[in-house]
């Protein structure tokens, strides 16, 4: 899941290259239909995947949202996170799923690829779904569509609206700034005020996507060393380098709280975690030329986060992350020449879909 940005002194510091770029993304379908008597014919099997840490207030909602698909998953896996609330018990209290309880807090990275790793070998697909995000009777419908009528792309991601206020976007996709700095398209924007069209975006938000399975395992999935925030935008990056372009699919919806476990997006956690993952990503997945291109900006970034979360009264949380990524990137830049050794496309393909300029 992305990190919110900053939303001063880092956009007085960005650069205004040009437009954004995904407006432009809007992909044709394959001439096909939507009916689900033809999804059967596309025998897609999909397991669906939720990584769970103390969301009990959440689940009994999700999971029955879940079991009420206009198309139902091949398989539910639930990995619990040695969570210290009644999480389990709501769990057992739906037989269909199968439950992976943990004796230790795997992180959502570790605790995803566990479940991938699980799941039975006939599923071609892997949804990931938070447990605080409550979809929609098509959603799973509306991903396996578009997997059936855009053949070119291998990851999809959902519409997200505000659960509290649906009409509300709560994203449309994840956008990648050339600085480094993520976010979630649309956030806050009313629904009515985007494109319903079916879009290419950078990478989508795993709170509620679908991925080729085969795609997941050629990139190696999460990587773990992230635990949390930021690591699906990580993964989307490695994908897109790997070849594999994601799509915004507008009629798969869920109903997304947002960091509902973890204290929320300007959490002390939140910040942290996404924070330092935000300069791993950036040193592991830029292309040689993006690289030392946007170095610079990417360094400003960092320095407009110190000054305002500090400014916020964060300042030792800002500090101990951009400390652990500094200390972090001698792994991240041994990771790096395996990411770059196995890239596929150009950077200037990798460009296209960033951001040049800031909302």
């Amino acid at each position: 899941m992305p990190v919110a940005p900053t939303q001063t002194l880092m956009v007085q510091l960005a650069i205004r290259l040009g437009s954004t770029a995904a407006k432009s993304l809007v992909i044709p379908r394959v001439a096909g239909g939507g009916a689900i008597e033809s999804l059967r014919e596309f025998h897609a099997k999909v397991t669906v995947v939720i990584v769970n840490w103390n969301g009990e207030r959440f689940l009994e909602r999700c999971l029955s949202a879940l079991l009420a698909q206009t198309v139902a998953p091949h398989e539910i896996i639930l990995v619990d996170n040695a969570s210290s609330d009644a999480s389990l018990d709501i769990v057992r209290r739906f037989p269909s799923v199968r439950l992976l309880a943990q004796m230790e807090n795997l992180g959502f990275a570790r605790g995803n690829n566990l479940a991938i790793e699980a799941a039975v070998a006939e599923s071609e697909w892997i949804a990931l779904l938070n447990p605080d995000a409550f979809v929609e009777p098509h959603w799973l419908e509306g991903l396996l569509s578009a997997a059936r009528d855009y053949p070119d792309f291998d990851v999809f991601g959902s519409k997200l609206v505000n659960a509290a206020d649906p009409a509300v976007l709560d994203g449309a996709g994840d956008a990648y700034h050339v600085s480094g700095l993520v976010w979630r398209m649309g956030h806050g924007a009313p629904v009515s005020s985007f494109s319903e069209q079916a879009r290419e975006v950078f990478s989508p938000c795993a709170a509620a996507a679908l991925y080729r399975r085969s795609a997941l395992l050629e990139v190696g999935g999460f990587d773990e060393d992230y635990f949390c925030y930021v690591e699906d935008v990580d993964l989307g990056f490695r994908l897109r380098l790997a070849g594999y372009l994601c799509l915004y699919v507008p009629s798969s919806v869920a109903h997304h709280v947002g960091s509902g476990t973890t204290g929320g997006q300007h959490s002390d956690f939140a910040v942290y975690h996404g924070h330092r993952n935000l300069v791993w990503t950036y040193v592991k997945d830029m292309p040689g030329v993006l690289f030392w291109a946007f170095l610079s900006l990417h360094l400003a970034m960092n320095l407009a986060a110190l000054v305002e979360f500090t400014l916020r009264g964060q300042g030792p949380v800002i500090f101990r992350a951009k400390r652990d990524a500094v200390l972090g990137l001698p792994k991240m830049w041994a990771k790096r020449r395996q990411v770059q050794g196995n890239r596929v496309v150009s950077w200037r393909a990798v460009l296209r879909v960033m951001e040049k300029g800031l909302r």
